[in-house]
């Protein structure tokens, strides 16, 4: 299993999230509801408030804000794909703390990987379904 939810200790669980082209490394502790990406607060982290609502959700459905400390690193793809594997870590990290939550995290689908990526430019077109406009002479 390549995106596994590890206990580190009571207080402490890491878990990995996916979404695009980027990759969230979750860690979880106990705490009083601090969220930090990449050693910033989430809310400089990502400045569009979908993005910092998307992180929140998997909290605010839990009734867990409050309870956990969270740590993040986050690699790869754009803001958009970063926010949501973050989302997807904390929801993996959630489930490890408590598996009675899975029921409501997996209901508002939350810990499904979300597999869409950029499909690849083809040969001999503009991109990669756009085509060359057509000449007739």
């Amino acid at each position: 299993m390549s995106s596994e939810i590890i206990k580190i200790s009571k207080d402490a669980i890491y878990a990995t999230g996916k979404r695009k082209d980027a990759v969230a490394r979750v860690w979880m502790l106990k705490g009083s509801g601090k969220i930090f990406v990449n050693g910033k607060n989430y809310s400089q982290y990502f400045k569009r408030p979908i993005h910092q609502l998307a992180i929140e959700k998997p909290l605010t459905i839990t009734k867990s804000k409050e309870l956990f400390d969270i740590v993040c690193t986050v690699k790869g793809g754009g803001m958009s794909g970063q926010a949501g594997a973050v989302t997807h870590g904390i929801s993996k990290a959630l489930v490890g703390s408590s598996p009675d939550t899975r029921k409501v995290i997996k209901k508002n689908k939350m810990l499904t990987r979300d597999s869409r990526t950029v499909e690849r430019k083809k040969p001999g077109q503009r991109k990669a379904r756009r085509k060359f406009q057509f000449s007739k002479r």
